[in-house]
């Protein structure tokens, strides 16, 4: 079966669940990969598991994340390219 369109069933409620089926990575997603591993690559990250909820991101916005993430998962907070705005 083929996903036609992007579709919600569920909440986030307790003793519930929220199943999302999007298209995006048929669409996007080799792209999106691309980013991320690009990303990861030029920072020399290696071993991490990351997870990316995609809602029509630019290429430059998830760089940005995902650089964002990385730095603060190091409690990087001084010397970054966009001169410290990470909280």
């Amino acid at each position: 079966m083929d996903i036609k369109k992007s579709a919600v069933a569920g909440t986030l409620e307790s003793s519930d669940c929220m199943v999302t089926v999007s298209v995006v990575i048929r669409q996007y997603g080799r792209q999106i990969r691309k980013v991320i591993y690009d990303t990861l690559k030029r920072l020399d990250v290696n071993d991490v598991k990351l997870t990316v909820v995609d809602k029509g991101a630019l290429d430059c916005t998830i760089k940005a994340r995902v650089e964002c993430a990385i730095y603060r998962s190091n409690d990087i907070k001084g010397g970054l390219p966009w001169g410290g705005a990470i909280r």
